[in-house]
C-alpha cells in the first residue's frame, strides 16, 4: 500500500472527484471548456496529494499540498460560475461547496504542519 492511500484527505479527494465526474455525466449543459477545466482541477487535487506523499522534504510535500488546495479553490470558482449560469442549482452548489470546504481545511492543516515555523 502506498502512503497516500492511507490518508483520509486522499480518500475524500477521490470521492469529490467521483462526484464531479457524476455531475459532468448527468449535466449536459456544461460547456466543453468548463467541463475540461473542472475535470482537470478535480483530478489535480487527488494527484497532487498522492505526489506530495512521495517527497522527502517538508518543503516539497508542502508545495504539492498547496497546489492541491489551489485546485480545490479552482473547482469552487467553476461551481460558482455554473451556479450563476443556472447550470447548478443552489442545493447542488451548496453540496459541492461543503465538500470542497472540508477538503480545503484538511489540506490547510497539512500545509500548516509542514511550515517552517
Amino acid at each position: 500500500m502506498f502512503d497516500f492511500e492511507k490518508l483520509e484527505v486522499y480518500k475524500k479527494a477521490k470521492a469529490f472527484n467521483k462526484d464531479v465526474l457524476v455531475l459532468m455525466k448527468n449535466t449536459k449543459s456544461i460547456d466543453v471548456v468548463a467541463k475540461n477545466q473542472l475535470r482537470r482541477a478535480s483530478l489535480s487535487i487527488v494527484l497532487n496529494i498522492a505526489e506530495g506523499t512521495s517527497r522527502f522534504s517538508k518543503a516539497d510535500k508542502r508545495n504539492f499540498y498547496v497546489i492541491s488546495r489551489g485546485s480545490e479553490f479552482e473547482c469552487v470558482a467553476i461551481f460558482d460560475v455554473m451556479k450563476d449560469e443556472t447550470i447548478l442549482t443552489e442545493e447542488e452548489f451548496t453540496q459541492f461547496y461543503g465538500k470542497a470546504d472540508e477538503l480545503s481545511r484538511m489540506l490547510f492543516r497539512m500545509i500548516g504542519n509542514l511550515s517552517n515555523n
